[in-house]
Protein backbone atom coordinates (compact mmCIF):
# COMPACT_ATOMS: atom_id res chain seq x y z
CA UNK A 1 0.00 0.00 0.00
CA UNK A 2 2.76 2.47 -1.20
CA UNK A 3 3.75 4.55 -4.24
CA UNK A 4 6.38 7.18 -4.65
CA UNK A 5 5.80 10.25 -6.26
CA UNK A 6 8.94 12.62 -8.04
CA UNK A 7 7.84 16.27 -8.45
CA UNK A 8 9.36 19.36 -9.21
CA UNK A 9 8.31 22.43 -7.27
CA UNK A 10 8.70 26.28 -8.50
CA UNK A 11 9.50 27.73 -5.21
CA UNK A 12 8.70 31.66 -6.46
CA UNK A 13 5.59 30.59 -6.65
CA UNK A 14 5.32 29.66 -3.10
CA UNK A 15 3.03 32.02 -1.22
CA UNK A 16 4.72 33.64 1.89
CA UNK A 17 1.21 34.31 3.60
CA UNK A 18 0.36 30.56 3.83
CA UNK A 19 3.98 29.99 5.70
CA UNK A 20 3.31 28.84 8.83
CA UNK A 21 6.79 29.09 11.53
CA UNK A 22 7.11 25.79 12.94
CA UNK A 23 9.74 24.57 16.72
CA UNK A 24 12.05 23.03 13.60
CA UNK A 25 11.54 25.20 10.78
CA UNK A 26 9.25 27.10 8.09
CA UNK A 27 6.74 24.99 6.40
CA UNK A 28 3.96 25.01 4.17
CA UNK A 29 1.04 22.93 3.63
CA UNK A 30 0.92 21.49 -0.39
CA UNK A 31 -1.29 19.04 -1.67
CA UNK A 32 -0.62 16.11 -4.53
CA UNK A 33 -3.34 14.76 -7.02
CA UNK A 34 -2.43 11.94 -8.87
CA UNK A 35 -4.22 11.24 -11.90
CA UNK A 36 -4.86 8.12 -13.76
CA UNK A 37 -3.95 9.30 -16.80
CA UNK A 38 -0.30 11.34 -18.00
CA UNK A 39 -0.09 14.34 -19.92
CA UNK A 40 1.70 15.20 -22.71
CA UNK A 41 5.04 15.45 -20.73
CA UNK A 42 4.75 11.72 -19.27
CA UNK A 43 3.28 13.68 -15.93
CA UNK A 44 0.44 12.63 -13.73
CA UNK A 45 0.96 14.10 -10.39
CA UNK A 46 -0.08 18.24 -9.82
CA UNK A 47 1.27 19.90 -6.97
CA UNK A 48 -0.60 23.04 -5.44
CA UNK A 49 -1.13 24.93 -2.15
CA UNK A 50 -3.58 22.97 0.23
CA UNK A 51 -6.15 24.79 0.72
CA UNK A 52 -8.84 25.44 3.80
CA UNK A 53 -12.57 23.87 3.70
CA UNK A 54 -13.10 27.76 3.40
CA UNK A 55 -11.43 27.75 0.44
CA UNK A 56 -12.51 25.26 -1.35
CA UNK A 57 -16.15 26.23 -0.08
CA UNK A 58 -15.91 29.63 -2.04
CA UNK A 59 -14.47 28.22 -4.81
CA UNK A 60 -11.10 29.59 -4.77
CA UNK A 61 -8.72 28.62 -7.47
CA UNK A 62 -5.76 26.44 -6.66
CA UNK A 63 -2.30 27.65 -6.60
CA UNK A 64 -0.34 25.20 -8.57
CA UNK A 65 3.31 25.36 -7.94
CA UNK A 66 4.76 22.18 -9.02
CA UNK A 67 4.29 18.86 -11.15
CA UNK A 68 5.59 15.47 -11.49
CA UNK A 69 5.07 11.59 -11.68
CA UNK A 70 4.75 8.35 -9.54
CA UNK A 71 7.56 6.70 -10.21
CA UNK A 72 6.56 3.57 -8.21
CA UNK A 73 3.87 1.95 -6.75
CA UNK A 74 2.58 -1.39 -5.37
CA UNK A 75 -0.56 -0.97 -6.75
CA UNK A 76 -2.68 0.64 -4.34
CA UNK A 77 -2.59 3.28 -2.06
CA UNK A 78 -4.28 3.68 1.77
CA UNK A 79 -5.92 7.07 2.58
CA UNK A 80 -3.55 8.29 5.64
CA UNK A 81 -5.49 9.58 8.74
CA UNK A 82 -5.10 12.04 11.68
CA UNK A 83 -3.28 10.92 14.46
CA UNK A 84 -3.97 14.30 15.91
CA UNK A 85 -3.04 18.39 15.41
CA UNK A 86 -0.22 19.98 15.32
CA UNK A 87 -0.93 24.12 15.97
CA UNK A 88 1.32 26.21 14.64
CA UNK A 89 1.62 29.81 14.06
CA UNK A 90 1.48 32.14 10.99
CA UNK A 91 4.69 33.40 9.99
CA UNK A 92 5.38 37.13 9.12
CA UNK A 93 6.53 37.69 5.44
CA UNK A 94 9.94 39.07 6.58
CA UNK A 95 11.41 36.38 8.61
CA UNK A 96 11.88 34.06 5.59
CA UNK A 97 15.11 33.25 4.03
CA UNK A 98 14.16 34.14 0.25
Amino acid sequence: MSAVVNFSLDVSKLPKEKMIKGKKGTYINLSASINDETNDFGQNVSVFVAQSKEDRDSKQAKSYVGNGKVVWTDGSCAKAEYQNELVAEEVASDDLPF
